[in-house]
């Protein structure tokens, strides 16, 4: 399946190139929000709903606003309702909705028609790069502190759904046509033991391995580059194929996760945040920085093995 072909496939991604059109239209028209609403006989909120895609738009609704901004190129307007319906499409992402919140659904469904995927992770390996049993530590852990008297039989449910959206995230780099996956981490997410020594060497041999892939790179940035930008702060950063598909900035934040869509200077001063990240990397170097410390888990007890750690 190619890029432009999953594509096709993905509303989130169908809906917000409709809404970039529909307000250039709009704006190629000179005409207002308010003066929109008032022609199409609409609440203000209903032309504001659409254009930040929040809410989808019928065929026949678009067609009466496409001929109000003088739209009436039969090759574009066809375009523009093709468009339309695929925004309008359930996707199956949705039947995750229980085990992850929306945000983070809209990234993975973004995610899945990127072109380039620049990551920073500070604390823990990036989801697309984990093995099952590390995501699976992780998930149930996150679980157990975020709802109250679980029982066992449901933190098990609720971390097999969530194990299950992991892999499927992790089908982007199996693709034929991968994205570019440009990861960079923190010494940390590498040390930390997540699941036992068995499961942290074999995570740490599957992240080396997977920069044998084409397109997909890890960098570490060693705990000796002390304070940096961004220490604590997970984001990505997504390009996509197509360039009237502005990037996507996804932030992890304690009171929620954020996406921003449209926001030009707070992406480019992500972007340039990323750069700057990978300066205080070990570069190609983190490969075999990363199967050392795999090997190190495989020789050490845990014990011996953290005790190590904190004497550093």
């Amino acid at each position: 399946m190619s890029i432009e072909e999953d594509d096709g496939r993905n509303p989130v991604v169908r809906r917000r190139r409709l809404r970039s059109e529909l307000r250039r239209g709009r704006r190629e028209a000179g005409l207002t929000q308010e003066q929109v609403a008032n022609q199409m006989d609409w609440s203000l909120s209903k032309i504001i709903r659409i254009e930040n895609g929040s809410v989808g738009i019928s065929t026949n609704d678009l067609r009466a606003v496409l001929a109000l901004y003088g739209i009436s190129d039969a090759e574009r307007v066809s375009e523009l309702v093709d468009l339309a319906r695929a925004a309008k499409e359930r996707s199956w992402w949705s039947q995750f909705s229980d085990v992850a919140p929306s945000p983070f659904l809209e990234l993975v469904q973004y995610e899945a028609a990127a072109y380039i995927c620049r990551s920073y992770e500070p604390q823990i390996i990036p989801g697309p790069l984990q093995t099952e049993e590390y995501a699976r530590e992780i998930l149930r852990q996150f679980f157990g502190e975020t709802i109250d008297n679980a029982s066992e039989e449901q933190l098990d449910r609720l971390t097999d759904h969530a194990v299950r959206l992991r892999l499927k995230r992790q089908e982007m780099l199996e693709r034929p046509n991968p994205p570019q996956y440009h990861s960079v981490i923190d010494e940390a997410a590498i040390r930390r033991i997540v699941g036992g020594s068995s499961v942290m060497r074999e995570q740490l041999r599957k992240l080396a391995e997977m920069t044998e892939r084409p397109g997909v790179t890890v960098e570490v940035i060693p705990f000796s580059s002390g304070i940096h930008p961004n220490l604590t702060t997970p984001f990505l950063i997504l390009e996509f194929p197509d360039a009237a598909d502005e990037d996507i900035l996804y932030l992890e934040r304690i009171d929620g996760d954020l996406i921003y869509r449209d926001d030009i200077k707070e992406i480019i001063r992500y972007r340039e945040a990323f750069d700057k990240l990978r300066k205080l990397s070990l570069g190609p170097r983190s490969v075999a920085f990363i199967r050392e410390v795999a090997e190190g888990f495989g020789s050490k007890p845990v014990d011996a093995t953290l005790k190590e750690y904190v004497e550093r």
